[in-house]
């Protein structure tokens, strides 16, 4: 599945963080989106690792964009929290890797590959920035 419920939440907190004045906690950015706080913290975590994010500690701390929102691309942040590039389908991205052994007759594979390709090019010069905009 391309879009998961952790890559919808990662998009919503930030697009939600990227009009953010100050740095928003988990539990206000959980409120605020009406998520699972414990879900969304571990979301918050990974891309603050990947530095898509900011982490800061303390009374007023929270998180922050730690680049501009034209610089993430859609593919970055949902590559980071998912752990994988996202697949449409579930197929090899080469005929070596089919996990079903039979890439040597399979007649979709080509145009499945094709299809996948393009949506990584899609999703990596779609950034944060257009999503924003296009709202």
């Amino acid at each position: 599945m391309l879009i998961t419920r952790a890559s919808e939440y990662a998009i919503l907190s930030l697009i939600l963080l990227s009009s953010a004045k100050d740095p928003m906690d988990s539990e206000s950015l959980s409120r605020e989106l009406a998520i699972s706080k414990s879900f969304l913290a571990k979301i918050l975590q990974s891309l603050a690792k990947k530095g898509i994010l900011k982490s800061y500690k303390g009374a007023k701390g929270g998180f922050a964009l730690d680049k501009a929102a034209k610089d993430i691309s859609m593919l970055e942040i949902m590559a980071t929290v998912e752990g994988k590039a996202p697949a449409v389908f579930e197929c090899a991205p080469s005929e070596s890797n089919c996990p079903s052994d039979k890439a040597d007759i399979c007649s979709i594979w080509p145009f499945l590959n094709k299809l996948q390709g393009k949506i990584d090019s899609f999703l990596s010069e779609l950034s944060l920035a257009d999503i924003i905009d296009e709202e």
